[in-house]
């Protein structure tokens, strides 16, 4: 089956990445991220020729013992790194590829909003940092790092970084992008600023009121 060329890939990918790893045997011993991978693999395959309550069940034993959760009909290209794991959640229409870098907490999920394609699709040696969560059906291009804790809501050139909540991009091929070209992601407000504007109208709503109060005591 296919899968298992594509683990035994997945086992030399974090060899050669991982410098904590000593060898294959220790990676398949001790590695809470390949032991989802294994078996989501395997969940997976039972998925797609719908046998979908036996790839729930694996997945489920899966979370059980990992601490990870991925969606049997997620799709994971070769060579996938989940860093410490516990935590990550991989929705099911999420798309991977290949050699891509996941640390723990991060997640690949939904808004709610959304039908069909529901999650976000990651190009290629795409790193997501701990904690980040990326959040609808769009790409993240080949080469993008999401920083910890950010939160990404659209589309993510390749070869750039976000940054932030929302997530805005900071760096496009090496080179650093001016925050005022980013900052607006989806045109949310800031609260911040909304409510010093409303501070600042009725302050002068009250000082109309007290000039006129001096002129008629006048």
């Amino acid at each position: 089956m296919n899968f298992i060329d594509d683990i035994k890939t997945d086992i030399e990918s974090i060899k050669q990445r991982d410098p904590a790893a000593s060898s294959g045997l220790e990676i398949i011993l001790t590695y809470s991220g390949i032991h989802a991978v294994i078996l989501h693999r395997i969940a997976h395959w039972f998925y797609e020729r719908k046998m979908i309550v036996i790839a729930r069940i694996i997945s489920q034993v899966s979370r059980f013992f990992t601490g990870i959760e991925i969606h049997p009909g997620a799709k994971i290209g070769k060579g996938l790194l989940i860093d410490h794991g516990s935590g990550v959640v991989i929705g099911e229409t999420a798309e991977i590829g290949d050699y891509c870098l996941l640390y723990q907490g991060c997640t690949l999920g939904g808004t709610g909003k959304d039908h069909g394609k529901r999650h976000p699709t990651l190009g290629n040696n795409v790193m997501v940092g701990c904690g980040a969560k990326i959040l609808g059906p769009f790409k993240v291009g080949d080469g993008a790092k999401i920083a910890a804790n950010a939160v990404v809501l659209k589309e993510v050139p390749p070869n750039s970084t976000a940054v932030g909540v929302p997530a805005r991009i900071v760096r496009v091929n090496g080179q650093t992008v001016p925050a005022t070209e980013e900052i607006d992601q989806i045109h949310i407000p800031d609260p911040i600023s909304a409510e010093l504007n409303r501070c600042r109208e009725q302050i002068e709503v009250l000082e109309e009121k007290v000039e006129r109060l001096e002129k008629e005591r006048r």
